[in-house]
C-alpha cells in the first residue's frame, strides 16, 4: 500500500505558495546563499527565529574558540540559575587561583576582582560577558563545580546535551588549549539557544560598559556601537585562532546571528561582522506560514475510523527567503502513506518541506494532531477498493 497518498496543506499559506503532496522520506536541507564574501576563516549568518542558515564559510571546521568559550560558561551558569540551584544575588569567592590566572596579575582580560573578595553572581556575569574577565570565568567555574576542570567537563556535557556534539571544552575562560574546540555553526546554535531560552539573562550581553573595583571598562563587542540593532553577544582572540565574534542584531522585528572567526585584526572582525549582518537584513525577509498550534496538513489513513488525520508542527512555521522570492515558494507534505491505524496523537508522521525554486530552504517535522482508531469493516472495505483502484491506475501508467 505504500506510496498511495492523499495529502493537503491548509490554505492559510500566503498566496503564490504552490502546494504538492508526495510520499518520499527525505533528509534535512541547509539554506545557503553565497552572494557575499568574508575575509574571516570561518563564518555563519543565521536567522534566529527559524535557525535558517543564510551564509556559511567553513562553518563545520573545528577551531579554537578563544574567549568565545565564555558563551558556554555563561550557558552552564544560566542553566543552573534557571534550575533554581543558584540565584543572581548569591556570591562566589575570587580564589587565589582565579586572581592569579585571570585577575590583574595575569595580564589578560579581567574585571579586576580583588583576591578573596565575595562577588554577586549578577556582577560576575557582567564581568564575564561585558568585560570578558578571565577572573570572572574562573570564579564562576569554581563556584558552580568546585574546580575549573570539573566545570569544563560540565561545559562539554552540557554542550552535547544541546546537540553541539563537535564542541569540547577544557577551561571556562577560553585560554589556549589544543584540545578545546568548537565550530562556527555550533557557536551560532549556542547563541540562538541562549537568546531564546534565557531572555532575561541575555540582557547582560547588551551592556555597553561595566565598572568594577572603580575601574570602568567598555564592552568589547564592537557591534554594540554601530547603530545596527546589535544587543550581544561576545568577542574572542588568540594568536592561533585570530579574532572572533558572535553577535546578534534586530531590525524591523527580524533577529540575525553572526559568527566569524579567524579575522586578522580587531578592525577586520568588526567590519566583517557588520558586513554580514547588513547583507542579511538587506537580502532576506521572514515569512510566517503557520502560527503555533495551526493545522498544517492532512495525511491519509487506511482503514481508520477517519480517512485522514490532521497534522501540526511543534511550533510556528516560519521561513526565510531572499527578498522578492515570495512567488517562487512551494511546499510539500512528505510522508510514507497511507497510514495504518491506530494513529496516536503526537506521533511524528512526516515533514513539511518548503522550497524556493528548486532549492529546499526549510524542513519541519509534522505530528498527528489527533488520534485515529481502526474503522469498522465497511470503512476497511471502502479503503481497500480505493487502494485497489490506485494500484490498477499505476499498472496502466507503467504500460
Amino acid at each position: 500500500m505504500g506510496g498511495f497518498v492523499r495529502g493537503w496543506l491548509r490554505s492559510v499559506i500566503p498566496p503564490g505558495l504552490i502546494i504538492l503532496a508526495v510520499a518520499v522520506c527525505m533528509g534535512s536541507a541547509v539554506r545557503a546563499a553565497e552572494t557575499v564574501q568574508t575575509t574571516a576563516q570561518q563564518a555563519v549568518l543565521m536567522d534566529a527565529e527559524s535557525g535558517t542558515i543564510l551564509y556559511e564559510k567553513n562553518a563545520r571546521t573545528l577551531m579554537l574558540p578563544a574567549s568565545l568559550a565564555k558563551l558556554m560558561t555563561a550557558e552552564v551558569l544560566f542553566h543552573e540559575i534557571k534550575e533554581g540551584r543558584f540565584s543572581l544575588d548569591q556570591e562566589f569567592v575570587i580564589s587565589e587561583n582565579a586572581w592569579r590566572k585571570g585577575g590583574a596579575p595575569s595580564g589578560g582580560s579581567t574585571m579586576f576582582a580583588a583576591i578573596h573578595s565575595h562577588i554577586r553572581i549578577a556582577d560576575l556575569i557582567s564581568g564575564l560577558v561585558v568585560l570578558s574577565g578571565n577572573d570572572a570565568a574562573i570564579a564562576i567555574a569554581e563556584g558552580v563545580a568546585g574546580t575549573e576542570q570539573a566545570f569544563a567537563e560540565l561545559m562539554t556535557k552540557r554542550a552535547h546535551e544541546l546537540g553541539l556534539n563537535a564542541s569540547v571544552f577544557k577551561n571556562a575562560s577560553g585560554a589556549d588549549d589544543a584540545e578545546q574546540r568548537t565550530t562556527a555553526l555550533e557557536l551560532a546554535l549556542l547563541a540562538r539557544h541562549i537568546i531564546r531560552t534565557y531572555p532575561d539573562l541575555y540582557k547582560f550581553f547588551g551592556q555597553k560598559e561595566f565598572t568594577w573595583n572603580k575601574i570602568r571598562q567598555l564592552n568589547r563587542n564592537p557591534l554594540l556601537t554601530m547603530d545596527i540593532g546589535a544587543d550581544g553577544l561576545k568577542t574572542g582572540n588568540l594568536e592561533e585562532s585570530g579574532y572572533g565574534l558572535v553577535g546578534s542584531a534586530v531590525q524591523n522585528g527580524e533577529r540575525l546571528i553572526v559568527v566569524i572567526n579567524g579575522a586578522p585584526t580587531a578592525k577586520d572582525r568588526a567590519n566583517e561582522g557588520r558586513k554580514l549582518l547588513e547583507y542579511g537584513f538587506r537580502s532576506f525577509e521572514g515569512q510566517d506560514l503557520f502560527p503555533e498550534g495551526a493545522i498544517v496538513a492532512s495525511a491519509s489513513v487506511y482503514g481508520g475510523e477517519k480517512s485522514t488525520v490532521d497534522l501540526r508542527a511543534e511550533g510556528p512555521v516560519r521561513v526565510v527567503t531572499q527578498r522578492g522570492a515570495r512567488e517562487r515558494l512551494s511546499a510539500k507534505l512528505i510522508y510514507d502513506g497511507p497510514l495504518m491505524p491506530p494513529v496516536t496523537a503526537g506521533t511524528r508522521v512526516g515533514i513539511l518541506r518548503v522550497s524556493e525554486g528548486d532549492a529546499p530552504i526549510l524542513e519541519v517535522p509534522l505530528f498527528a494532531a489527533e488520534s485515529v482508531g481502526k474503522g469498522g469493516l465497511k470503512r476497511q472495505a471502502e479503503d481497500a477498493l480505493v487502494e485497489a483502484g490506485g494500484n490498477a491506475v499505476r499498472r496502466l501508467l507503467k504500460r
